[in-house]
């Protein structure tokens, strides 16, 4: 892996250049094997959170953990193109526009002692803004090339946050075009909900049950890339004790090696019906 300039990684994009490379400032990383017709995400996988910013936050380390998606950028590793946040979502949140991506409370506790000076909320935009930069250039090199995409916008929820059944996989379909695409969220649901997970966790998978599919990812990319679709694609922290932070690497495994499997399967069921 390189570290590069958000201006090289475009290049590389732009001239087509297999690469792996984390950002200058590290705040994101991406990975080109080959430029093939789909995108794995993970926008809040990351968990650093500068240092900057550590005696002014009110949140511990825990709480901020709680929150983010551990494993998510893993469980999408092998594929082919792969992009995901390092930062943590209480430095600035990717799945927010930038004018809410900077948080003054989260999950109903005040985030911060006092408020943030402006050079702190520069440097935190100017990180999201690097990352929207070349999310565009790979949707864009990949539209052009193939004349379509598929994103898998991949996150997690908490479990202990529900009073009632949650499915183990939520897809969220309320802001892309369900005319057009249906068919391929029923099928990737169907795939999800039929894993064969350990420890006697059952996959179950709904739409819009637990969330809808409102990030700001999901619609930057159907905003400006109207053939792309992005399926936001959510998995409830059956991976993990969320009490204690411990990961449970055999779950973790078991998703990653199902979804090396399904993921390309999809993408072939979504080119024969889109192009």
């Amino acid at each position: 892996m390189q570290k590069l300039p958000v201006s090289k990684i475009i290049q590389n994009i732009t001239d087509e250049i297999a690469f792996e490379a984390v950002s200058e400032d590290y705040s994101f990383s991406v990975k080109v094997e080959k430029y093939v017709p789909f995108i794995c995400a993970a926008v809040h996988n990351g968990h650093q959170f500068r240092k900057s910013l550590w005696e002014n936050c009110l949140h511990t380390e825990y709480e901020r953990w709680y929150e983010e998606d551990p494993c998510t950028k893993e469980m999408v590793r092998s594929h082919p193109i792969v992009i995901a946040g390092r930062d943590s979502r209480f430095e600035y949140d990717l799945n927010r526009d930038p004018e809410n991506a900077i948080y003054e409370d989260a999950w109903g506790k005040k985030l911060w002692k006092k408020a943030l000076s402006e050079e702190e909320r520069e440097l935190s935009l100017k990180k999201h803004a690097s990352f929207y930069k070349v999310v565009r250039a790979l949707v864009n090199q990949i539209e052009k090339q193939h004349g379509t995409a598929i994103v898998f916008d991949m996150h997690s929820y908490n479990l202990k946050r529900w009073d009632r059944d949650v499915p183990t996989w939520n897809l969220g379909t309320t802001n892309i075009d369900n005319q057009r695409f249906g068919a391929i969220v029923d099928s990737w649901s169907k795939k999800l909900g039929a894993m064969d997970l350990p420890n006697g966790i059952k996959s179950t998978s709904k739409i819009n049950d637990t969330f809808q599919g409102n990030g700001y990812f999901l619609k930057y990319i159907t905003k400006n890339f109207k053939n792309t679709l992005v399926l936001a694609t959510e998995i409830a922290k059956v991976y993990c004790d969320e009490e204690t932070g411990v990961i449970y690497p055999e779950v973790v495994r078991s998703v990653a090696d199902q979804l090396k499997e399904s993921i390309p399967l999809q993408v072939e069921e979504f080119l024969e019906q889109n192009l």
